[in-house]
């Protein structure tokens, strides 16, 4: 069985997270293949970029999981409530972001594994009580939604389409 099959028939916690992973492998994905101009290039008006988004993700898997579970987290170089988490900074690699990003979902998933889909969290700066299935559900729509922004710039690039490598076979 594949994980994707697997994904389809297991528990509620393991749907969720098979969910969230067919997503974050989409956008890890989007990158392939192409140059450091490339990944920072913004598209966009407003500046969005490829590796841009790819540093929000990262911030905002440490934030919701991480962080609002109590759990340890890796000091932030780039501050994401003044919107640094969008920009590459000159001085940031291609590298250093997938990185941090490889290390914020490693982070997100010990959380995940770790507690049960009810455990109460507190996100920073917020009055808000979550749950981790509440999280879960946030960070696929968050993550999904990135993943289709950088469809459309990954295709004004080089014209590469797909939510999915090819051989993957998930719809």
């Amino acid at each position: 069985m594949t994980t994707s099959e697997a994904g389809r028939t297991a528990d509620e916690k393991d749907i969720l997270h098979a969910s969230l992973d067919r997503h974050r492998d989409a956008v890890l994905w989007k990158l392939e293949g192409l140059d450091d101009e490339q990944l920072r290039r913004p598209m966009t008006p407003s500046g969005t970029s490829l590796l841009g988004l790819v540093k929000h993700l990262a911030a905002v898997e440490y934030g919701w999981f991480v962080q609002t579970f109590g759990h340890e987290m890796e000091p932030l170089w780039f501050d994401p409530y003044q919107n640094e988490d969008m920009r590459i900074a000159p001085g940031e690699t291609s590298e250093r972001i997938t990185a941090f990003y490889g290390r914020a979902r490693a982070a997100a998933d010990r959380v995940i594994t770790d507690l049960p889909l009810d455990a109460p969290g507190r996100p920073a700066g917020r009055d808000l009580a979550v749950s981790l299935r509440w999280v879960l559900v946030h960070m696929v729509e968050e993550t999904a939604r990135h993943a289709g922004h950088m469809d459309i710039l990954r295709e004004l690039i080089d014209g590469t389409t797909g939510d999915h490598r090819p051989a993957d076979g998930v719809d």
